[in-house]
């Protein structure tokens, strides 16, 4: 394993690529600990915590940023939102599908617009930070983050552009990262926001005895739930495709088996992500006074909690599978590429079989996002787990994100590996020694070696 790790250091274009990837990644991490002008880091902690639910989904997705008082606080979050808008916009929109499809210059049109469409919603997202957090905290907390007597007009229009920029530059360190790196750099800086936050999460348990028991048994359900992650990610169900055989004299082509892979939870963890952002409205409600008793049926551990959670993430799974998935052009490109599904004949039967089937593992793969979504609420009552935080470990986006990533990660790495005549950092893939001939010039070899030309 060690060995096949050190095979990434041996290739000088790969190396480059991992090396600029750390450094850009350093600098996401330094600008988290550049604190905001004025700004008290221990009091905005607790004035984070104290405001409720909402913050939850902001802080998983910012990487854990939006509970310190840094200038990379709102995250990444404004950029994911205005690449949600633009993904759902692409498969509704007759006019942006058609620029989708243009290839790359199409695909560069729809980023530029969303780099745009960026601004305004950080704009928005930071005054809500500022207005909702900051300056209710300087009237009415005994010790403000901000001093009152600070907070006019400029100061917080200041502090609005500072969060605003400060996501420009995540977007731009993303970007990078995707350009020069390895990997998705917005996935990468989201999972290094949530790694960089375990150390201290760990921290809030109670005496060194408890917390090495406490480990023990975290690591142990956390190494289960990863197993499953991956699982269900990988996961897919095939479906077998036979290519029409064709006639060329006394030659016979085609004829071909292939399988199409239709993956069980094909979307990811958007739902999760959706279904918790609809549950932002009633917990900001529940913060004005007299509305207290929204919390009692929309709160963090109701029942009406879980039962609408658990519907809206179905609902969401199927919304989001059904915008990608298009069975009928799936059958179309399947009749006119002369291939067909064994049994099923071609048009609007394979249509409905296609959709049947997805309809089926749609169904498995939102009931595995329901148990995901639902398993800090179990680990909070089975095993104690302190609070939201150390349960989000083991459940929850933070798990989905963390484990997408990493496999993402992984088979670029192998992708870099096996074109330079390397086995692969999981052993997939093949060798050097069963791609050569006899010696160096025999004809079995069928790329040069590394370093030759």
């Amino acid at each position: 394993m060690f060995g096949k790790a050190f095979d990434i250091f041996k290739v000088p274009d790969l190396r480059k690529k991992v090396f600029w990837t750390l450094a850009l990644l350093f600098v996401y991490r330094l600008g988290n600990h550049v604190l905001l002008p004025g700004a008290n880091p221990d009091a905005f902690q607790r004035a984070i915590q104290g405001s409720g639910g909402w913050t939850s989904v902001l802080n998983t997705l910012s990487g854990g940023a939006i509970g310190s008082a840094t200038v990379f606080s709102l995250g990444v979050m404004p950029y994911i939102s205005a690449s949600i808008v633009f993904s759902l916009l692409a498969k509704m929109v007759p006019a942006l599908e058609q620029v989708a499809k243009e290839g790359a210059a199409g695909q560069k049109k729809i980023n530029q617009w969303t780099r745009w469409a960026t601004v305004p919603i950080c704009l928005f997202q930071a005054y809500f930070v500022v207005s909702s957090t900051l300056a209710r905290d300087a009237q009415h907390s005994a010790h403000p983050v901000i001093d009152a007597t600070k907070f006019t007009f400029f100061y917080e229009l200041m502090l609005v552009l500072v969060l605003t920029a400060g996501t420009l530059m995540i977007m731009w360190l993303g970007e990078k990262i995707s350009e020069l790196g390895i990997g998705q750099g917005t996935s990468l800086i989201i999972m290094a926001g949530i790694v960089a936050r375990v150390p201290t999460i760990f921290e809030s348990v109670g005496s060194d005895t408890s917390k090495t028991q406490f480990i023990a048994e975290v690591f142990g359900l956390f190494i289960v739930v990863v197993w499953s992650v991956v699982f269900f990610t990988k996961a897919h169900r095939r479906i077998p495709i036979q290519q029409a055989k064709l006639t060329r004299g006394r030659r016979q082509l085609g004829g071909a088996r292939h399988f199409i892979p239709l993956k069980v939870n094909a979307s990811g963890v958007m739902p999760i992500v959706f279904a918790q952002t609809i549950f932002l409205l009633p917990n900001m409600i529940a913060k004005i006074p007299n509305m207290g008793w929204i919390d009692s049926y929309f709160g963090y551990d109701s029942y009406l909690h879980i039962v609408l959670l658990t519907v809206l993430i179905f609902f969401f799974a199927y919304f989001w599978t059904a915008i990608y998935f298009q069975p009928k052009e799936m059958a179309n490109q399947l009749k006119e590429g002369g291939s067909f599904i064994p049994g099923i004949r071609p048009g609007q039967r394979t249509a409905d079989f296609l959709e049947g089937v997805m309809v089926r593992t749609t169904l498995v793969g939102a009931a595995f996002l329901v148990v995901v979504a639902l398993l800090p609420q179990v680990a909070n009552e089975l095993f104690g787990m302190a609070g939201q935080g150390l349960a989000g470990v083991i459940g929850g986006t933070s798990i989905l994100i963390t484990v997408g990533v990493c496999l993402d990660l992984v088979d670029k790495i192998n992708a870099q590996l096996v074109m330079r005549n390397y086995e692969g950092f999981t052993g997939s893939g093949g060798g050097w020694a069963r791609r050569r001939g006899p010696d160096d010039s025999a004809p079995g070899r069928a790329t040069p070696r590394l370093g030759e030309d």
